[in-house]
């Protein structure tokens, strides 16, 4: 992926996991820590996704510290996304 910082190999701070990410606009590649919720499955995740309330269910990679001292997650992938965009 073009634009994230690559994990450290010698910990496991920043980690592939998977969330419910509040976006409004699915065109993001980073969300701030604040608009991810972390949870232990993809299944879970799929269930707690909302549409209604932009709460989507994906793959992230984090957390990093951005270059303004904020905790950010990078989009993996989307693990189900309708048709909005």
């Amino acid at each position: 992926m073009y634009g994230y910082v690559p994990p450290d190999p010698e910990s496991d701070v920043s980690q592939e996991r998977y969330a419910v990410i509040y976006a409004p606009r699915m065109k993001r590649h980073r969300f701030s820590a604040n608009c991810v919720t972390l949870v232990d499955s993809s299944s879970t995740a799929l269930e707690l996704q909302s549409e209604s309330q932009d709460m989507y269910a994906a793959k992230v990679l984090g957390p990093s510290k951005s270059s303004e001292g904020q905790f950010i997650y990078y989009l993996v992938e989307w693990l189900r996304v309708s048709s909005r965009r």
